[in-house]
């Protein structure tokens, strides 16, 4: 599931292309039924919030977006390719798909560690975008859109201070992992973020959000915002320092096109690192399920202070 770097990213990337244009919009799919709403309306802003989007095209007429796990764009410049697959949704700016003549290109993006940002579409010359997969994609009101923001935690990303989070773990018994990871707590973190800034703070995963100690919450949500600034520029979350990483040689990896491999083991503490060595104490790193999702972690370097 894309974590909040990532939907922030499109957010600022919509907002270039298409904030301020009147512009076209269809469901060729068939599951968006509201298209007619939205269809030569003007688009005012672009908002992002945890792992939410907001189309804004006026009063009651937000288009929220939310990818889940499956849910991705194709963009494009130039004129639009015919209608493919489970297409949910179309946007475009006809002054700049018009061009028929005009040889256009795309982008579809692979799993994100892959992706380095290569062959992407300036936002300036994204003509159109395609939405397929999402896990909701409804117009909501005002009201509605207001209600989802009083549900979500504080957002890094939005510039949002640590408070109400702070506030909501120091209340709970529930493990600092599991907190981390609810959008109620904190909107945008993922699996990813949770797992990599958990080890940045050498904080276990089991310890209880109420016996964490407020300096160390604040110094990871201090981590959280570049770290998240970082992953919107290309995609990738990359967490691991460069003191860390083990060497080329050290990794046996050798000849040319190695530099890709590297950086894919190279870019993460612990996330899907299990039963590899540690960069730092070279101890086992663990994996086990926790609420549905996979928790990655090193049994000593973040210890639990109980034990």
């Amino acid at each position: 599931m894309p974590e909040g770097n990532e939907i922030h990213r499109w957010a600022e990337r919509h907002e270039m292309a298409f904030v301020g244009k009147v512009v076209r919009v269809d469901g060729p799919q068939g599951r968006f039924t509201d298209s007619a709403v939205l269809d030569g309306q003007k688009l005012r802003r672009v908002m992002a919030v945890g792992k939410h989007l907001g189309y804004d095209f006026g009063m009651d007429r937000i288009l929220h977006v939310h990818l889940g796990l499956q849910g991705d764009f194709t963009e494009g410049s130039g004129p639009m390719p015919p209608v493919k697959g489970a297409l949910r949704l179309r946007m475009w700016d006809p002054a700049a798909v018009k061009w028929a003549a005009l040889p256009g290109t795309s982008k579809r993006h692979g799993w994100y560690s892959n992706d380095d940002g290569t062959g992407h579409i300036e936002p300036e010359q994204v003509a159109w975008v395609e939405l397929r997969g999402p896990m909701d994609c409804t117009i909501y009101t005002q009201k509605e859109w207001e209600m989802l923001l009083a549900r979500l935690g504080p957002d890094p990303l939005n510039g949002d201070g640590a408070e109400k989070a702070i506030e909501r773990i120091g209340k709970s018994k529930k493990t600092i992992a599991a907190l981390l990871m609810d959008q109620q707590v904190v909107a945008g973190f993922g699996n990813i973020y949770r797992a990599e800034l958990l080890f940045r703070a050498r904080l276990s995963p089991f310890c209880a959000g109420k016996d964490v100690a407020e300096k160390t919450l604040k110094a990871i949500w201090k981590d959280a915002k570049p770290l998240m600034r970082a992953g919107m520029v290309d995609r990738r979350i990359v967490t691991t320092q460069q003191k860390d990483r083990p060497s080329y040689k050290l990794m046996g990896i050798r000849g040319r096109g190695s530099v890709g491999l590297v950086l894919k083991e190279e870019v993460h503490y612990v996330y899907r690192r299990h039963d590899k060595e540690c960069f730092v104490c070279g101890t086992k790193v663990m994996k086990e399920e926790m609420e549905g999702r996979n928790l990655y972690w090193c049994p000593e370097c973040q210890k639990d202070a109980t034990e």
